[in-house]
Formats: C-alpha cells, structure tokens, sequence
C-alpha cells in the first residue's frame, strides 16, 4: 500500500505552476497523479505526445482550449480529457490559480517540466 501526504511528494516547476506528484513510473501503478496549480494569468501551450492525461478541477478557474481555438471552460466540479494526445492552451483566471487533480497515463518518471518560451507546443 502507498499512502502519502502532499507534504512528503515531489514538487516540480513545471513552467507556469507547480505539480505535486504523487504517483510517479517507479511506484510500479502505471499511472501518474499529480496536484498541479497553474499560476493565475497565465497561459500554457501543452502537448502530451507519450501521455494520456485527465485533469479534474478543485480550485479556480480557467479554460482549456484546442488547437482550433474551442475554449472549454473550467470550474471546479470539471473534468477534460486529453484523450487523442490533443495540442492545447491551458489558461488560467487572471484573479486566482487554478487547481488540478491529474492522472497520467503512463506514469511519469517524476521530473519532466514544459519548456513555454517555443512557437511549439512544449511537450513531454
């Protein structure tokens, strides 16, 4: 049994937040999950090329949009879906950071980061 607390995981920059990450590839789960805060104001260019990801919001606001330009809303209470690798913007509310439970499929090795000063959609 693995039983961890948000004061004992690995807490990684990942470009415009922070992701606590919980279950990482060497748990031997097959899966990631992470707590991640996007930095109010901000907007991220994403693309998961080796990942799957779900993202459920607890805290915030923001959207995620496509990369033909459909904004979704988030609230709390909301779950995406990346579920074809999708290239997207994930923005956050310019008054407050948005929060995220997040499950990654596989797993991460636990130090990836997003490098956001690229014309290209960042990804890992």
């Amino acid at each position: 049994m693995i039983v961890r607390k948000l004061s004992e995981v690995a807490t990684v920059e990942w470009g415009n937040g922070l992701s606590r990450r919980f279950l990482l590839e060497s748990d031997g789960m097959g899966y990631t999950v992470t707590d991640t805060v996007v930095r109010a104001g901000t907007k991220s260019r994403l693309e998961y090329r080796r990942h799957l990801e779900a993202c459920y919001c607890i805290e915030g606001a923001g959207e995620v949009v496509d990369a033909d330009g459909n904004s979704h809303p988030i609230e709390p209470g909301t779950l995406y879906a990346l579920d074809q690798h999708d290239a997207h913007f994930l923005v956050a509310a310019p008054d407050s950071d948005l929060r995220l439970v997040c499950v990654f499929s596989p797993a991460l090795k636990g130090d990836e980061i997003h490098r956001l000063d690229s014309a290209e959609f960042s990804h890992y």
